[in-house]
């Protein structure tokens, strides 16, 4: 039986109106004089619990005492105690500094999404920007894939096939599976005996000092995303840094890919689609030796599947999502 797609509200979380604000950075967070932060929609969470309507179980563990960095885990519906599944690794966006796994929409996009696909996922909760600069994130990131395949839970080891292991990420979280992906091809796709089979990259945070035509169409939001990246990473070179940029200059070659397949998922009024596209283009003409497929959602704005499931577009999205996960 299928399970009902979730459908969330925004919301702004709560600003303390009497500090001194030093950078507006909205609709992302504010950082105050006294060098405070408020990231909005920050007390929008819940729980890791068993959700009776697509009958998937989460449950948070830690993945390193000495970082605190922890994980939320879903586990779907088994048909036996001996089923192993694929292996989904999710990392939440949210402009670096925003968001994380146990925010509401993220958790009830994870339980659709195990739902739908029948994987087991990990959604990683990283470090974030500015009490964490990057590339603490990144850094992050790549030890919970190392640790996925060791004694993270019972739930991987009993259930997880490290032989199917997807990485992917929303906006930000897309940009770190990307650059985890391409830190696992400098390890030819084999990670701590874990295989990387797919990249899912759903409208992926890439910027640059060169304007595209999409980013030419909202000069002021352009305007506070060339923002973002200097503040999150303030010890990088900039907008065309590698990390932010895959297609700058001095970036490795996108042939050095670690994975089988990827998929990039954009979005028709996303001002981050022309980078998607110029990168999914650019992966296919680079020599790469593997698959890449493009998704268009048109007509829709940046990580609309987040705030309503249930729509057509967002049915379609996920549709897209599962087929290239279940096929090998």
């Amino acid at each position: 039986m299928q399970s009902t797609p979730p459908k969330t509200q925004k919301t702004m979380g709560s600003i303390p109106q009497e500090k001194e604000v030093a950078e507006d950075l909205s609709p992302f967070f504010l950082v105050y004089t006294d060098g405070t932060i408020s990231r909005f929609g920050e007390d929008w969470v819940s729980p890791p619990s068993f959700d009776p309507v697509t009958g998937v179980t989460s449950k948070d563990v830690i993945v390193s005492s000495d970082t605190g960095v922890s994980a939320r885990l879903y586990l779907p519906k088994l048909p036996s105690p001996q089923t192993k599944l694929p292996l989904f690794i999710f990392f939440h966006g949210g402009a670096f500094c925003i968001g994380k796994a146990s925010s509401t929409f993220y958790h009830q996009y994870l339980n659709y999404l195990v739902s739908e696909a029948n994987v087991v996922a990990v959604s990683v909760d990283y470090r974030r920007p500015p009490e964490d600069p990057l590339p603490t994130a990144y850094n992050d990131a790549w030890d919970v894939i190392k640790r996925a395949v060791g004694s993270l839970d019972e739930w991987l080891s009993s259930h997880a096939d490290f032989e199917r292991v997807y990485l992917g990420g929303d906006s930000a979280g897309a940009n770190i599976a990307y650059n985890m992906a391409m830190r696992a091809g400098a390890r030819g796709g084999q990670v701590e005996n874990l295989r990387i089979e797919g990249l899912v990259l759903l409208h992926p945070y890439f910027w640059g000092t060169q304007r595209t035509e999409s980013e030419s169409e909202d000069p002021k939001f352009t305007a506070v995303i060339d923002r973002v990246w200097p503040f999150a990473h303030p010890t990088s070179v900039g907008n065309d840094d590698p990390l932010i940029n895959p297609l700058g200059h001095g970036a490795p070659p996108v042939s050095t890919l670690g994975c089988a397949r990827a998929l990039v998922c954009v979005a028709g009024k996303d001002l981050l689609r022309d980078r998607a596209r110029g990168y999914y283009e650019a992966l296919g003409e680079s020599g790469w030796d593997g698959e890449a497929e493009f998704f268009a959602s048109e007509g829709e704005g940046h990580c609309f599947f987040l705030l309503d499931g249930a729509s057509d577009s967002a049915k379609a999205l996920m549709a897209r999502i599962v087929s290239f996960i279940n096929r090998r």
